[in-house]
């Protein structure tokens, strides 16, 4: 097999010509974790980006054979200094939660900020994160991080248990907060896998197939990559029949999370969390990769890395379920819900004034474990009804926002102690981003048979930063216990952003079906 010889980092490694890409070779071969599979591989998310002669890339789509003889730089390979500038910046502004995409954004933001002699314009950032897909942050916490670089701030000290308790309670899950994270040194679900482990990956029928490589399994199982479709959105749920002050409906929407669910596991050995640093908003909750991680590895007598497709995620993954909603101006009125177990309890225990039907509709699969699913509907419906989109969500959160004339979102929130002021305002600037998108663009389009045809992941919706407007948050804090406030904020802000809209009777409110 002929050998490529490229430098990476400085150094010049030498490795095999199996058709893999510049991704894999780096992960794989290289072990070199920093750079992430986000869109497992679209060329879409910018999680993988690095630098080829000095040049920002994406590698999931870059032929290893590509870098022959050039130089490829990762985030480990910038000037120590500087890398740990990066880490420290994006850390005190909260512009990186969950940290999967920030290495590549660091990638693509330094080379543009080198280019350029100096520190970026908002314009200049948000026209470098065109390549780029970030779900936790909501933009503007990254853009404030990158106007820090290169002017040596002084940052203040912070509790790092409390801004984990901070962000545990908002995203449900255990997250590490720290500069390391922002530079892709956490550890993901994929990121510890042994080196020689097998690497399985679904067919289309749904088996496993495994194999030595990511690419030799992915051409046994076929692999066909994903497309955006130009089919029209559909509403499944009807609007009950009588005469309403408010209705709403809603369609199937993707949490969009940006680590694909994937685990590893050795024989007889427990398989590692798909949720190693973040919730997923409530997406990878009974995510099978564990399971089946475990199993192939007895199986096979060899440690399994089990990795899902952006496809997979996407077909299998759970949506929010799609609901129609009919109000009288008192607040009483008629919610139908796709059947979805916990729905009805839930949107009876939030608005009990309503009475709850549940639909049975042909579609993907749905649940309530995603963020703030069925209550923050029916709690932006009842905002609707009044002159404020003031919302209390299930768990105590607080939170009011406002869509000023020039487009500034406007939010007050409070949930108990803050902790952490930058984790938690990050928290709620990710969910205000959340909302807009949510409200403005986001949506899938399935057919009759409840097939997906939006499978790539720029076709769900999410909003970029060149359209994300200013968020202001201000926090209230006092001595009561801590409660997630993000989901209030992320109800509130969909309220806010429908009453922008005039309350038109279908979200997504800018894409027609």
């Amino acid at each position: 097999m002929p050998e490529i010889i490229f430098t990476l980092n400085g150094t010049t490694v030498v490795l095999e010509d199996d058709g893999c890409s510049l991704l894999e070779g780096l992960r794989d071969r290289i072990g070199i974790r920093s750079v992430k599979d986000g869109c497992s591989p679209q060329g879409q998310c910018g999680c993988c980006t690095v630098w080829v002669d000095g040049t920002p890339r994406v590698a999931c789509v870059t032929p290893l054979a590509r870098v022959r003889g050039r130089s490829v730089t990762t985030v480990e390979g910038l000037d120590p200094a500087l890398g740990d500038e990066w880490g420290d910046v994006l850390c005190a502004t909260g512009g990186s939660q969950c940290g999967f995409c920030t290495p590549g954004i660091v990638m693509r933001l330094e080379a543009h900020r080198s280019s350029a002699g100096g520190a970026l314009a908002k314009h200049d950032i948000d026209q470098a994160m065109l390549a780029h897909l970030c779900r936790c942050t909501g933009w503007q916490t990254i853009r404030e991080a990158a106007a820090l670089v290169g002017s040596v701030p002084s940052l203040p000290s912070r509790s790092r248990e409390a801004a984990e308790r901070r962000a545990l309670i908002e995203g449900g899950s255990a997250q590490e907060v720290g500069p390391h994270v922002a530079l892709g040194r956490v550890g993901f679900a994929d990121d510890t896998a042994p080196a020689d482990a097998l690497v399985a990956v679904r067919r289309t029928d749904g088996e496993w197939v495994v194999a030595e490589t990511l690419s030799e399994a992915r051409r046994i199982a076929g692999k066909v990559q994903g497309r955006r479709t130009t089919a029209p959105l559909h509403w499944p749920v009807e609007v009950p029949p009588g005469t309403w002050h408010r209705t709403l409906q809603t369609t199937w929407v993707e949490p969009a999370y940006l680590e694909p669910d994937a685990s590893w596991c050795a024989p007889g050995g427990e398989p590692m969390s798909a949720l190693v640093n973040g919730g997923a908003f409530g997406g990878k909750r009974h995510t099978e990769v564990m399971r089946v991680a475990r199993e192939l590895a007895d199986r096979h007598g060899r440690a399994v890395r089990v990795l899902a497709s952006r496809e997979d995620a996407v077909r299998l993954g759970p949506k929010r379920p799609p609901m129609a909603i009919a109000l009288r101006s008192d607040g009483t009125g008629i919610v139908r819900v796709a059947r979805t177990s916990g729905a009805p309890d839930r949107i009876a225990s939030f608005a009990p004034g309503v009475v709850v039907e549940e639909v049975d509709i042909v579609g993907p699969p749905t649940s309530v474990d995603l963020r703030a699913a069925c209550w923050a509907e029916v709690a932006a419906a009842l905002c609707s009804l009044g002159p404020d989109d003031e919302v209390r969500s299930p768990g105590g959160g607080w939170a009011r926002a406002h869509l000023g004339p020039d487009g500034t979102v406007r939010v007050e929130a409070r949930g108990g102690q803050i902790l952490d002021e930058v984790v938690t305002r990050s928290y709620c600037i990710g969910a205000a981003h959340m909302a807009l998108g949510w409200v403005r663009q986001e949506a899938l389009s399935v057919d009759d048979r409840g097939d997906i045809h939006d499978l790539t992941i720029r076709s769900f919706g999410v909003l970029r930063a060149v359209d994300t407007p200013p968020i202001e948050i201000v926090l209230h804090d006092d001595e009561s216990p801590p409660v997630a406030v993000s989901d209030a904020v992320f109800a509130a802000v969909a309220a806010a952003a429908w009453r922008s809209a005039g309350h038109v009777e279908r979200w997504p409110t800018a894409r027609g079906g």
